[in-house]
């Protein structure tokens, strides 16, 4: 007997990768549990399994940095206030010091949908009735028609998890102007934020041509961050989604004074903010 729960949640993370370095992804989260019938005649109770399962995957899973914790690009240490690492990618070294709850540490050389949910089926073993025998994990992204881009910033000021320096989306955009939507412009800004950092200008402590640092004290500690300066992107006010659809908004607006503009930039899956110049 089989007992599943499809879209369970999404989970929005960054990830370190050898060829793209920084990632930020949006991934739909599914269950499938395999056991024996209990005297209620069902293998676990729904709500047991969705609160569960998506309790666990916030904490863990969620808005952090999920890093590879075998893959040779690594390198890592542990201090009484956190993590320090270090990844060699081929876009440039990505160095980060933050809490140990900012990072999710992933038993594998990769990280991608079958390695992370490998490694969530053994850290979710103990929460689950002895009769199910096996729980299968699957992540997806979401089925997106038209232009989105993975990004990754860090909120400050944000009092939940939000604050960490390195977490990511993959997110929809929709480009309107004078009503008509431009898909070629939706195009155009997911080409150029492929894969970028969003950077707000407060938060830089040093650049130059090739790096960027930035660093900031928030709520649940100090995070810092170095990252190759093309792929940053910096705004002048932090990089909540209202400030980012209002600045593409007005980026756009400049580029096509006749026109306008209506942005719908989105925040992983159905989420977002709208803004108009």
């Amino acid at each position: 007997m089989q007992l599943f729960v499809d879209q369970l949640t999404n989970v929005d993370f960054s990830y370190l990768d050898a060829q793209r370095g920084l990632v930020g992804e949006t991934w739909w989260a599914s269950a499938r549990l395999d056991g024996a019938l209990d005297e209620q005649g069902m293998i676990c109770d729904f709500g047991q399994v969705k609160k569960t399962l998506r309790n666990w995957l916030d904490d863990e899973v969620d808005h952090r940095l999920l890093v590879p914790t075998q893959a040779a690009e690594l390198s890592l240490q542990h201090h009484d206030d956190g993590i320090s690492l270090e990844w060699q990618s081929q876009q440039g070294v990505i160095s980060m010091r933050a809490p140990r709850q900012a990072v999710a540490l992933i038993d594998s050389d990769r990280i991608d949908a079958d390695s992370v949910a490998h490694w969530c089926r053994q850290q979710l073993k103990p929460f689950f009735p002895v009769n199910v025998e096996q729980l299968q994990l699957g992540f997806v992204p979401e089925q997106i028609e038209g232009a989105f881009y993975h990004y990754s910033h860090g909120l400050k000021k944000h009092l939940g998890n939000c604050q960490r320096i390195a977490h990511g989306h993959r997110s929809r955009i929709v480009i309107q102007l004078d009503g008509q939507r431009s898909h070629n412009e939706e195009q155009r800004w997911a080409k150029r934020w492929s894969d970028i950092y969003l950077g707000s200008d407060e938060d830089v402590v040093a650049r130059d041509d090739q790096y960027i640092d930035y660093a900031y004290q928030a709520q649940q500690g100090e995070f810092q961050l170095r990252m190759p300066a093309q792929h940053c992107y910096q705004m002048n006010t932090d990089t909540t989604v209202e400030f980012i659809a209002q600045h593409l908004a007005q980026a756009i607006k400049a580029e096509h004074p006749q026109c306008e503009v209506t942005v719908q930039a989105f925040e992983g899956v159905n989420k977002g903010a709208i803004a108009s110049a």
